[in-house]
């Protein structure tokens, strides 16, 4: 696929998508500290005593960084050559939705603290500081979670099974003598809150054998636990068996994707060059 190429983009890709580079990386540095500080606005705007000393100081602070986010994500979609592979990538979603929530307060003002978000954008840092390890990691995770997915959906199924049966039963045990238990929907709320063994304490059985059946229910809650980490667990060893080679922050130029291996050639992700010609 061929796709025109300036020197003038390529230089904009370098800066903006990769951390090999002194410029690329310095710009990345600035980038996180221009994400923690906005953040860090929004979230001392919520402080009353704050917000009436420096409100306005704030407000223009978020709209200064507002605006060189939406430059730079205009810039991203100009430095790449696929730009819609950018856009609906993860990263390009973040971006798209750390900009929007300051315009979108133009008309829905309570949107504005979702800028808040763009606090996901620091998940860059692993990349600017070639924490690939780290990544790697993180790849073993999901993957894991990936591969055992039917696994915890078979055992969530049969947990939802669980607990409505458990809740209609604490329902005829307690209905009548406990006013907490007063329909099959709260007695199965309680039973999940039982269930995972967090135990908010607003709905408690009253009677020896309502007691007996939470008891079951409060030890059965650990097996929950449990079998789900086994199940991920046995997973995570598998994937880490099959763990490839150490990642580079080279990103493709035609998706935006990064993660490459140091030596290669084509893009995992689209099979383009990763290399400019």
């Amino acid at each position: 696929m061929t796709f025109k190429s300036t020197p003038f983009k390529e230089k904009v890709h370098e800066v903006i998508f990769e951390a090999d580079t002194k410029a690329g990386k310095w710009f990345d540095i600035i980038l996180l500290i221009l994400i923690v500080a906005s953040v860090l606005v929004v979230a001392l705007e919520t402080v009353e005593s704050l917000a009436v000393d420096y409100g306005m100081l704030f407000l223009w602070l978020e709209w200064i960084f507002t605006i060189f986010f939406t430059i730079e994500y205009v810039l991203r979609i100009y430095a790449v050559r696929n730009p819609s592979k950018y856009i609906f990538s993860f990263y390009g979603i973040v971006d798209l939705l750390a900009i929007l929530p300051l315009y979108l307060s133009l008309f829905f003002v309570a949107s504005k603290h979702l800028i808040i978000i763009r606090v996901m954008r620091l998940l860059r840092v692993f990349r600017i500081f070639k924490l690939g390890s780290f990544l790697q990691h993180g790849n073993v995770i999901v993957n894991s979670l990936k591969a055992s997915r039917a696994k915890i959906t078979v055992f969530m199924y049969f947990v939802l099974l669980a607990v409505i049966v458990f809740g209609a039963v604490m329902y005829m045990v307690e209905g009548g003598s406990n006013d907490g238990f007063d329909s099959i929907p709260r007695s199965i709320y309680w039973a999940i809150v039982t269930l995972t063994t967090v135990g908010y304490g607003d709905i408690s059985p009253i009677t020896p054998l309502g007691q007996f059946i939470a008891a079951c229910i409060m030890i059965l809650g650990y097996a929950v636990i449990a079998v789900p980490t086994g199940i991920i667990s046995a997973e995570m060893v598998n994937t880490m068996k099959e763990e490839g080679s150490e990642i580079s922050t080279q990103a493709c130029r035609y998706c935006g994707h990064d993660g490459h291996d140091y030596d290669a050639v084509h893009c995992k992700y689209c099979g383009e060059k990763i290399h400019a010609d």
